[in-house]
């Protein structure tokens, strides 16, 4: 929501949230936005009430303006962690961000390096550091820190005590950081090999250790070695070595290769590769084909959402209803509320309002307040903006909280939208009306519960 409302130029607006509603959501980005725009002073009085009570979030923010207005010494001062806080990997790397954006990347490198033992920080190192100029003194920490975690082979895991891979597991993502800081450095051979050498090792290499290595070789044009990578690890690399091809101008056999692929293996990920191949080449007709196999599959590697986005967006929602309809009774009884809620929106898409009003509304009466927000989106599509709104402002469902004040600001009524967003203390308010009707729903239907005993006999 409030990225919507920044993208209308709705700046004030968000202000007088923050100042009237105390929505530190709305006072962030009004504070970003008027920083970005060189306001440093009114982006400051946004977040000052927040920074006042000692929100800490809101201290960070401040710290941040200042910096971009020129007071980088003053902001630092302020949130510099104390000796308590510099064991805490969430408050340094919040630090070291700031260092880095005040020019003080030296500094940066030096509160995360005794936590570069937790992986996140290991990233969130490389990506503050990209563009300062300090490639050399990053991969000299992170040589540093694949030393100390090379001898794996014989060393027990730090939380299980034996060998499960935990300290390989770190140490491949350490390599995967040094190729990605050479890369960026411009020392691409370096790059490839210390992955190739890594590969060469013998190790096995779960994770995404190999999809990387694959994408880098695609990267640096390296396709011959890429093809021998995707025939020893088809499910890493095949996919990585099609999409080069057909980058390099040999579509015909990317084509050729997925579809060999599938025959050989049949695993999802070169389907899926196959389709975008073809709906880049503008045969969505064939991606739908080539899709068929998973389309009643029940895990996340069916395709059958994307085969009637496909669809939709060639402009043939009747073609993606008539598909959805193709789905076996048994799939259609495993997965009730998707198949209705797919077919919904293609008679949506479709502009057969009317039709979709009538399931939604019987599907409503079968399961009272559950399709409320499907039967608002029909009726607003029919030209029915104010049936659509009073049925989202008495329901109960979970989303009509976020779909009302979206539909406002989709009919250019945005102060309407933010004031229809309950505020944190009546969010907090309604949380707890809901928690006390809990427990006296639970205490009538056991009256054992509110005596703390959990036994559905007697306590005595």
């Amino acid at each position: 929501m409030v990225r919507t409302l920044l993208d209308l130029g709705q700046v004030e607006l968000l202000i007088r949230a923050a100042r009237e509603r105390g929505d530190w959501n709305c006072a962030e980005a009004a504070a970003r936005e008027l920083c970005a725009a060189g306001e440093f002073d009114r982006a400051l009085a946004v977040v000052d009430p927040f920074t006042d009570i000692g929100w800490r979030a809101a201290e960070w923010v401040t710290a941040e303006i200042m910096i971009r207005r020129g007071e980088g010494d003053e902001a630092l001062a302020m949130v510099r962690p104390d000796l308590a806080e510099l064991g805490d990997g969430h408050v340094c790397a919040r630090y070291a961000e700031l260092l880095a954006k005040a020019g003080r990347v030296e500094e940066a490198v030096d509160v995360l390096t005794p936590h570069l033992g937790q992986y996140w920080l290991r990233s969130r190192l490389v990506e503050i550091t990209e563009g300062q100029g300090h490639d050399d003194l990053v991969l000299d920490v992170l040589t540093r820190e694949a030393e100390r975690l090379e001898p794996i082979e014989s060393a027990a895991c730090r939380r299980c005590g034996g060998d499960c891979g935990t300290r390989r597991m770190e140490l491949w993502d350490v390599l995967l950081l040094i190729s990605r800081v050479l890369e960026r450095a411009g020392r691409t051979d370096q790059a490839v090999a210390v992955l190739r050498a890594e590969r060469a090792s013998g190790r096995r290499h779960p994770g995404n250790f190999p999809e990387y290595y694959a994408e880098l070789l695609a990267r640096q044009g390296l396709i011959d070695e890429l093809g021998a990578l995707a025939a020893e690890d088809h499910r890493s690399a095949l996919d990585v070595y099609a999409k080069a091809l057909e980058d390099a101008g040999r579509a015909d056999e990317a084509e050729t290769v997925l579809r060999d692929g599938i025959e050989a293996h049949d695993h999802p990920k070169d389907r899926a590769a196959l389709m975008r191949l073809l709906v880049r080449q503008g045969r969505v007709d064939e991606a739908v084909e080539a899709g068929r196999p998973t389309y009643e599959y029940y895990d996340c590697w069916n395709f059958l959402q994307w085969a009637l986005e496909l669809l939709v967006e060639d402009g043939r929602p009747g073609r993606a209803l008539e598909l959805l309809d193709a789905r076996t009774d048994e799939y259609a009884k495993e997965h009730p509320d998707q198949v209705r809620s797919l077919r919904l929106w293609l008679l949506s898409e479709a502009g057969r309002y009317k039709e979709g009003i009538a399931e939604a509304t019987a599907l409503n009466e079968q399961e009272p307040g559950e399709w409320d927000t499907a039967l608002a989106q029909l009726l607003e599509q029919d030209g029915r903006l104010e049936e659509a709104l009073a049925l989202l402002r008495s329901s109960t469902h979970n989303l009509a909280r976020h779909d009302l004040p979206d539909m406002l600001v989709r009919h250019g009524r945005p102060a309407e939208a933010l004031d229809s967003i309950p505020t944190i203390a009546e969010s907090r308010a309604a949380a707890e009306r809901r928690e006390q009707e809990a427990a006296e729903r639970r205490e009538q239907d056991d009256p054992w519960a509110a005596t703390g005993w959990f036994s559905v006999e007697p306590p005595f």
